[in-house]
């Protein structure tokens, strides 16, 4: 391309210190003399400029003022803009600060509540969960109040999973106060290892409540005046006449559990554990709910699965196990299984003292002639075999112990220290011997 002819000269017009343009508005430069004024043409790309006044000569000594009108504006508004955001930013951390310090920002009740509720932590539940919860119910105005009311109790961070008893419309404060309180808990009961389902009346006259009773116990509450309580009968009645099924039956146990007299229905089957039932619930719902945690328990066991290595049905070691739980103390579990397992094997009658006394008011560690021989399905003296149902709750280790015996030709024990401990033997004979030894020594 041929190259211009007529370069045009390019100014900056936004810099009023150019010195081309100032000989322009100047008129030192000698295309533009006074005298010419007249006779020569502006150019173009000058002539909307110098029609403002701000060109005219008398304005040459306010170059400074132009400056600022012609290329500050800009810089101007974006000074404006910069200072206001800095208020902004320092109005909102105002606030903020206020919020953080003041409690504002949130809704929140005043006072200790109203109406009686219960209220349901679940396993793994954070703190802005249980708000969460508290809000839905209207225990508190908000969760965020709830929240920020805990911060200054650790007790929180220590709620276990279960039922609480709270108030509707509970300031924050008064709510966390309230949860944390040891009474505020409901529905939480704690079945230990060798508890029957009906109580037992020792020899002292004291009374160990059963199954039904700890989870009769564990219903009530009293919320706007009624009484939640489901009575030890009820449960009792809805064991016997509900479909174990739906009660939460394990499958393998079922058909077995149906054909037991009343009252024996479910025994064994509750495992030892902790359970939280709600007030309010029907006799039903508990079972349901404690049943089917229960079978969860039984499986971690080894219930039925590892029930396959042995000549016994899981329902079966469930009912060993369970004697094996009211006979030994712990070290002897797989021992005294041994002598249960070696008795059937060979024919031979149980003669379990415990499971005579599954039936009396007051059980000793001994049994008398009289009961031993009543005839009866739980009496193993004078019935061969297993009792049709187990006699208490077994722990796991005592089904851990019925599914695999220590491997022994033991075939007799007998309680033989203070401390519980029993002492085996493979005759008749030594057994007898020990017998003696042991109640010479006042052992019983």
């Amino acid at each position: 391309m041929p190259p211009d002819e007529n370069p045009t000269d390019l100014l900056d017009l936004e810099d009023p210190d150019d010195d081309l343009l100032d000989e322009h508005l100047s008129g030192e430069d000698d295309e533009f003399d006074d005298e010419d004024d007249e006779d020569r043409a502006v150019p173009e790309y000058l002539d909307h400029e110098l029609d403002d006044d701000r060109f005219d000569d008398e304005d040459d000594g306010e170059d400074d003022e132009d400056d600022t009108a012609r290329g500050g504006r800009g810089g101007r508004m974006l000074k404006w803009a910069a200072a206001l955001g800095v208020l902004v930013l320092l109005a909102g951390g105002s606030y903020f600060g206020a919020v953080e310090l003041l409690g504002l920002g949130y809704e929140d009740y005043e006072g200790t509540g109203e109406a009686d509720v219960v209220v349901a932590v679940e396993e793994g539940d954070v703190t802005s969960a249980i708000g969460a919860t508290m809000a839905e119910q209207d225990v508190v105005a908000s969760s965020e109040a709830f929240v920020e009311a805990s911060e200054d109790d650790e007790r929180v961070l220590s709620v276990q999973p279960g039922y609480y008893h709270m108030k509707t419309k509970m300031s924050g404060e008064a709510a966390v106060a309230r949860l944390v309180a040891e009474s505020s808990r409901v529905g939480h009961v704690q079945v230990r290892a060798g508890t029957q389902l009906s109580d037992v009346t020792q020899p002292d006259d004291s009374v160990t409540p059963g199954v039904f009773t700890l989870l009769s116990q564990a219903t009530c509450a009293d919320l706007n005046g009624e009484d939640t309580c489901v009575s030890a009968e009820a449960l009792s009645k809805a064991a016997d006449e509900a479909d174990l099924g739906e009660l939460g039956v394990p499958a393998w146990a079922e058909s077995m559990a149906a054909n037991a007299e009343r009252g024996h229905t479910l025994e064994g089957l509750v495992a030892p554990g902790v359970y939280d039932v709600k007030p309010g619930w029907s006799a039903e719902q508990v079972l349901a709910e404690v049943l089917t945690a229960s079978a969860t328990h039984l499986e971690a066991a080894g219930l039925p699965s590892s029930a396959g290595s042995t000549p016994f049905s899981p329902y079966q070691i469930l009912i060993i196990a369970s004697i094996i739980e009211r006979e030994a103390v712990r070290s002897d579990f797989a021992t005294v299984s041994s002598v249960i397992h070696n008795r059937l094997a060979d024919g031979m009658p149980l003669q379990m003292d415990s499971t005579v006394n599954y039936l009396l008011d007051e059980p000793e560690l001994t049994t008398a002639d009289e009961d031993r021989f009543k005839d009866g399905p739980y009496n193993t003296y004078s019935t061969e075999g297993l009792p049709p149902t187990p006699i208490a709750s077994p722990s796991q280790e005592a089904i851990e112990a019925a599914l695999e015996p220590e491997d022994t030709d033991y075939k007799y024990f007998v309680k033989c220290e203070e401390n519980g401990l029993s002492c085996f033997a493979e005759s008749h004979e030594e057994h007898n011997a020990n017998v003696v030894d042991a109640r010479e020594r006042g052992i019983f």
